[in-house]
């Protein structure tokens, strides 16, 4: 069984919180630990966001519970009647994770049967209490950075292993590839997206995260692989001009990793061009599409390239 972060972080704020409002002698104190379970989150800017919601929401819910108890009196209908005010006022607000702890602190206003100052200063505390310890907490939150450097050399590796295939099938004219490194490279890269965005929320001070652009990138040259697979896959004539390609192929595939070698694969993406200018014209409509299909892989390598030419990300490359 495994433990997570937030586990450990709760089973730490909840007897802590409990134990510092124990410790100041207020009234209710167990739940300044269920406001420490509800605040901790997952990441940094979550935390405060959770911390916001609910402070705000309780402050509005001690003012509808103070001027609803002392109109309506101190019955069942009140809590009623406040949650009607109550539950639509945070909504308008967007602090609706705030209902839950406020609801706690409602009943402990509506236990008291008179809303004192002194009962005010008590909840008050509470949520400080409950709040601060699980802020406290989240303030460390361990670094994604090795996950997603794991991320980035199993996409390079399958992207690696793609461009091998279609080199391997310009060579020889056949087909043994499965395809599972695509759905694993989709598989791949939705999970980057999901830590890079985790990661993003617990540096709240930095503008751009150095694995956005980097997966950005690769989500894109990705996209232009799943439509060249396609056109290679018509082809039916294979000769000198495929074996070209496929040996450029074999080139990318040696060239996968974010450093920028885009410059001399654009050059040789112009070279094939010429040459493929140079050579005879097709004799036959098998020879003509082949050739035709080999033109729009070529186009669709040189947009891939340049996609990496423009956005090779720096702060990445030697991790």
């Amino acid at each position: 069984m495994r433990i997570g972060y937030r586990t450990i972080k709760t089973a730490v704020a909840t007897p802590l919180a409990i134990w510092i409002a124990e410790l100041m002698q207020l009234d209710n104190f167990v739940s300044a630990g269920i406001i420490a379970v509800l605040c901790i989150q997952t990441t940094r800017k979550r935390s405060f966001l959770s911390a916001w919601h609910r402070f705000g929401a309780c402050l509005i819910a001690m003012l509808y519970g103070f001027i609803i108890f002392e109109i309506v009196g101190y019955h069942p209908i009140s809590i009623g009647l406040l949650m009607l005010v109550f539950i639509p006022t945070t909504i308008k607000l967007c602090l609706t994770p705030g209902i839950v702890t406020s609801s706690v602190i409602l009943l402990h206003l509506y236990s008291s049967s008179d809303v004192t100052w002194a009962l005010v200063w008590n909840e008050l505390l509470l949520i400080s209490i409950g709040i601060g310890t699980a802020l406290l907490l989240n303030l460390y939150m361990p670094s994604l950075d090795s996950k997603l450097q794991v991320l980035r050399k199993k996409v390079e590796r399958n992207f690696q292993l793609i461009l091998e295939e279609i080199a391997f099938y310009l060579h020889e004219g056949k087909q043994t590839w499965t395809g599972k490194e695509i759905t694993e490279t989709e598989r791949l890269l939705l999970q980057a997206d999901l830590l890079v965005s985790r990661d993003a929320e617990n540096h709240l001070l930095r503008e751009e995260h150095p694995y956005q652009e980097y997966f950005n990138m690769r989500k894109k040259q990705f996209e232009l692989i799943k439509r060249m697979l396609p056109i290679i896959s018509q082809m039916s004539d294979f000769n000198e001009q495929s074996d070209r390609v496929g040996s450029f192929f074999d080139d990318l595939a040696e060239s996968v990793d974010p450093s920028n070698s885009a410059y001399l694969h654009l050059e040789t993406v112009e070279n094939l061009k010429k040459q493929f200018q140079a050579d005879d014209l097709p004799k036959t409509r098998q020879e003509f599409e082949s050739r035709a299909n080999l033109f729009q892989v070529l186009h669709e390598i040189e947009e891939f390239i340049e996609i990496k030419k423009e956005q090779t990300p720096k702060d990445i490359t030697n991790t």
